[in-house]
């Protein structure tokens, strides 16, 4: 006698498997990976070796000494983690600050509440974040590096961190964002964070993911949008004093973290108007903590901010019942 399943609806059966996902992820990465090795050479191969060599096996030794539970490392989530940490972090980062960012992001953030599809905040964000607070000097000093093809990179704070010293010292926006053409921040030999180098290269992995149907595009353009509009209306006002928007768009982790991070299935909301709304806090919060706050960048912390809210998006948002109109 054949066995009947009997299981809740929707009975929707799909190719799509959690490794089938992340490995679009892993695949949009690749042209980020690429610029940032040869903007900063071997040394940020070695960082992105470590951090997802280390996020994986701790994940690894978590699930089989510490659970007790079959290895998820199949699902390449860990590789993604170890990618992100890496490019949030300078090349010139210690290898054991990076398994320290590897154990905080994996064993706390990610492991402590289940694993997988469990987690509260983006690991690698959590792990970024711990390290920034922990090792400023690590995570704040941009050498000069020499490329993997002798591409010399700008030494010196970021062009973020530069505009918040130059105002502190009593120069305008004007002046010094004079420094920099807005055409060669879209692939720029500037310093900062390994994923601050080539915006092109994360457009291009976020085009591919929206047309792979990874990911959906409102979360991103809903914080490209806001940030913009925040940025224009303060810049209207003062400009001397606020930078203005496409500056913004194109300087910092803004890419990295509208495209890779904010839209993490995991710790975003589950409707399209959750979405926007999740995308709209992000990049209101980002740009008062660029304009007002102690630190030049504060994508990391809006998502991380707004990853704490989204139980509520959720709640206040839902999303359409299967079979209703």
């Amino acid at each position: 006698m054949s066995k009947l399943l009997v299981s809740p609806s929707p009975h929707i059966h799909s190719k799509d498997s959690t490794r089938s996902l992340m490995l679009d992820v892993v695949i949009a990465l690749i042209p980020a990976v690429i610029c940032s090795v040869v903007f900063y050479g071997w040394q940020e191969l070695l960082v992105l070796g470590v951090s997802v060599a280390s996020c994986v096996l701790l994940e690894w030794a978590i699930t089989k000494y510490m659970l007790k539970q079959p290895s998820t490392i199949g699902d390449l989530s860990a590789v993604i983690t170890g990618i992100l940490l890496a490019l949030n972090v300078p090349y010139t980062t210690p290898w054991w600050v990076i398994v320290i960012g590897s154990i905080v992001a994996i064993g706390v953030a990610k492991m402590t509440f289940g694993g997988i599809g469990q987690n509260i905040w983006n690991p690698a964000l959590v792990g970024r974040v711990f390290l920034l607070v922990s090792f400023p000097t690590y995570m704040t000093t941009w050498s000069k590096p020499t490329g993997l093809f002798g591409v010399d990179a700008l030494s010196g704070p970021t062009p973020l961190g530069a505009i918040q010293e130059g105002l502190m010292q009593g120069s305008t926006v004007q002046e010094l964002t004079a420094a920099y053409d807005y055409k060669d921040l879209l692939f720029a030999n500037l310093g900062g964070s390994a994923g601050e180098v080539c915006a092109l290269a994360l457009l291009a992995g976020f085009v591919y993911l929206c047309c792979r149907k990874v990911i959906k595009p409102w979360i991103t353009l809903s914080i490209f949008a806001t940030v913009a509009l925040t940025s224009l209306i303060f810049w209207g006002i003062a400009p001397e004093r606020f930078t203005d928007p496409l500056f913004n768009l194109l300087t910092g982790g803004l890419i990295l973290g509208a495209c890779f991070m904010a839209t993490d299935y995991v710790t975003s909301p589950m409707s399209l108007w959750g979405g926007v709304v999740f995308g709209f806090g992000i990049g209101f919060l980002t740009m008062m903590i660029r304009y007002f706050g102690s630190y030049p960048e504060g994508v990391s912390f809006a998502i991380l901010i707004m990853n704490s809210v989204v139980p509520l998006l959720n709640m206040w948002f839902k999303q359409k019942k299967f079979g209703r109109k």
